[in-house]
This record gives structure tokens, C-alpha cells and sequence, in this order.
């Protein structure tokens, strides 16, 4: 058996210490918290995290990885895979999450955005200026499009053509489409009427084109358009670094929205867009954008009038009390901290 010195001791220590610093670097790494998107801009998740110096915790605690979505009924599935940690849902795809998707652990964790408030943008539904389209009942044997079936949009559209004595199904052609072709396929004659979101309802050449038929609150009144939803079982495992998250939306929120702030946030905006400021500065984080909470608590009694409609129209078999699928403890303490 070979002689054990103190050089062999101390090399042994010395590996051990390295290996124990290591171990608490590697536990000390930031989590990388997944966030969806779909609209540039609008959707502030895509923009939040290039205004710099804000977020306290970022980078400490936290970092983000923010992904693209065409609509939000795919971030369903990313969520079931565990590809993706908050989905951008809204008031049609968080009950297909938890009716169809069988997921019972989803929780609202904030609030992002809302259309149809009283004094803020609501969704448009466009058709050309020279349509004979004058009514929603005109649009029976027409092809609309959608950007994706079962998006908050989407159903608005449906809901629309079902209130005024249309069968979505048998009176019309729906379509899928990206919202940046939205603008091509109507002005080409290629679908009779599309979804006017920001912020490409604000492109001048579409504006000149076309009108407005309907907006989103005329089907549905106020509607919870963007909402943060994680699973039970990332909130647990995850909760120091997510209310850390909040709190840095929060903080982040509260600078876009500042009128003060207004010409910085389109600065930023127009970067990521890589379009000129002007194609932002007269609506964005202003009243013709969405509404947006600044504590980031969500509207539940809206929300629950929003998945009522859906179960009258046929859209969902059953309604559920959804205040079982909300967990604003999380924002509520991170809002706290900011007081």
C-alpha cells in the first residue's frame, strides 16, 4: 500500500474544495425561464427585455429565452412537452389546454394584456374599403382568414358570424394565415375580410384599403387577450426566481407604459421591428394599443364571462370556475416589493 503524505492530503483537499466550488457555481446558475410570443411589439414579452438596466434580478436569479409562436393553441403543446415554461394563452386556448389537453395544472400567473377595454384598442376585423361587405351577414359565402384556429381572434370571428345567424363551418371558407400576409391576401383578393391586430393594423397602406366591419369587443366584450400560464409543478419548483421574474415585468411594464418613457420605448420597438419609429409612435403604450394591468393581475370576472361564451356558442362542452386555474400570489408578492 502506498505511503499517504500531506501532499496527498492536500492535493486531496484541494480537489475536493474545487469540485465543492463547482457544484456551487453550477447551483447558483441563473434558470432559464421559456416565454412566449406571438405579435412584435404588441406582445411585450418580444421587446421587454431589451430596454436594459431596469430588471433587478436578471441574470441573478433568472434569464429568459423568449420564443415564437404563430398562435396561441401550439404553445399548448409546447407546454405539455416542457419546451416551453410560460405560454402567451388567452381566454380561447387556456380552456383547450385544460379541457382537450387534459392539462388540470395550468395556472395563471399575470396578466399581459386585455382587448376591448373601455378607452384602449380592440381587435379589428378588415375588409377592403371598395367590399360590398357591409354587415356581418354579408359575409356569408365569403373566405376569411384567421391566423390560427382556436386563437382569441378566431373565436371572436366565430362568435361574430354565429350572433348574426352564420354557421362559421357551412356559411364560410376560413383560412390560416400569418398575420404579416394578412395585408397581401386581402388587398390581392385572395380572402374577403382579415384580422386587424397591432401592429399591423397600423400599416398605412392597409388603413387606406380598408375599413373596419367589427371589432373583437362587439363579439365579446371585454377579453382577456394575453395571459401568463405556467404549470403547478414549474411555480413550485421554481418560485423564488419566478416572483423575481414578476417583479422585473412589473418594473419593466411600469417604463414602457410611462408617457415619459414613450419616445425610449418606441426607440425600442422600431429596433426590434427594424421599421421607423414612426410606425409606432402614435399608438404604441399608448390608448390605441391594448390594456395593459400594472399590477398584472388579471380581470376574473371577465375572464369567466369570456369562457361562458364559449361554452353558449358550442365552442367548449362545459364551462369550469376559473378562478381554480389562477395563482396571483406569485405577482402579488413581487408587486409588493415595488411599494
Amino acid at each position: 500500500m502506498p505511503h499517504f503524505t500531506w501532499r496527498h492530503g492536500a492535493g486531496f483537499l484541494g480537489a475536493l474544495a474545487l469540485s465543492v466550488l463547482q457544484m456551487a457555481a453550477h447551483a447558483a446558475e441563473p434558470l432559464k425561464i421559456r416565454v412566449a410570443w406571438i405579435v412584435p411589439v404588441a406582445n411585450i414579452a418580444s421587446i421587454l427585455y431589451d430596454k436594459k438596466g431596469v430588471a433587478v434580478h436578471y441574470g441573478q436569479s433568472y434569464v429568459v429565452e423568449t420564443l415564437r409562436f404563430q398562435g396561441t393553441p401550439p404553445m399548448i403543446t409546447a407546454l405539455a412537452t416542457g419546451d416551453l415554461d410560460i405560454g402567451l394563452l388567452g381566454f380561447s386556448s387556456l380552456p383547450l389546454g385544460i379541457e382537450n389537453a387534459h392539462m388540470q395544472d395550468l395556472r395563471i400567473i399575470a396578466d399581459e394584456m386585455r382587448d376591448g377595454m373601455p378607452g384602449y384598442f380592440s381587435n379589428e376585423f378588415l375588409v377592403r374599403a371598395d367590399s360590398p361587405i357591409r354587415t356581418i351577414a354579408d359575409l356569408k359565402g365569403k373566405v376569411l382568414a384567421t391566423n390560427a384556429y382556436g386563437s382569441a381572434v378566431d373565436i371572436a370571428m366565430r362568435a361574430l358570424l354565429r350572433k348574426n345567424g352564420l354557421d362559421p363551418k357551412r356559411d364560410t371558407t376560413i383560412v390560416e394565415a400569418s398575420f404579416p400576409n394578412m395585408k397581401a391576401m386581402l388587398l390581392e383578393k385572395k380572402v374577403d375580410l382579415v384580422p386587424g391586430v397591432v401592429p399591423f393594423s397600423e400599416d398605412p397602406e392597409l388603413r387606406a384599403a380598408s375599413r373596419t366591419l367589427a371589432t373583437e369587443r362587439d363579439a365579446l366584450g371585454t377579453n382577456s387577450l394575453g395571459i401568463w400560464v405556467a404549470r403547478k409543478g414549474f411555480i413550485e419548483k421554481n418560485r423564488a426566481a419566478l416572483v423575481d421574474c414578476l417583479e422585473d415585468y412589473l418594473r419593466l411594464l411600469h417604463f414602457f407604459t410611462d408617457p415619459k418613457n414613450h419616445d425610449e420605448a418606441v426607440a425600442i420597438a422600431a429596433a426590434f421591428a427594424k421599421r421607423p419609429p414612426a410606425a409606432f409612435s402614435n399608438w404604441v403604450f399608448t390608448a390605441r394599443d391594448y390594456y395593459r394591468s400594472p399590477d398584472g393581475l388579471p380581470d376574473i370576472p371577465a375572464l369567466q364571462a369570456n369562457i361562458d361564451i364559449q361554452r353558449d356558442m358550442g365552442f367548449l362542452k362545459t364551462s369550469f370556475d376559473v378562478r381554480k386555474y389562477i395563482d396571483t400570489s406569485l405577482v402579488e408578492e413581487a408587486g409588493k416589493r415595488l411599494r
